[in-house]
């Protein structure tokens, strides 16, 4: 089973959205989490990439 950003963003979403009705004061750490785990795979997307021998 393969899960590609896609499939993972909207579970991540509804996750954070669920935490943060019960939890209020825990947006601000959900959201620079999520903002770090997004902004990463931008700046350094050669760490985030899968090589195959050929």
């Amino acid at each position: 089973m393969t899960a590609n950003i896609v499939m993972i963003q909207p579970l991540v979403a509804l996750i954070f959205g669920i935490l943060i009705l019960i939890l209020p004061r825990l947006l601000n750490y959900l959201i620079a989490i999520y903002l770090i785990f997004i902004g990463l795979p931008g700046l350094f997307p050669q760490l985030f990439t899968v090589t195959t021998a050929t």
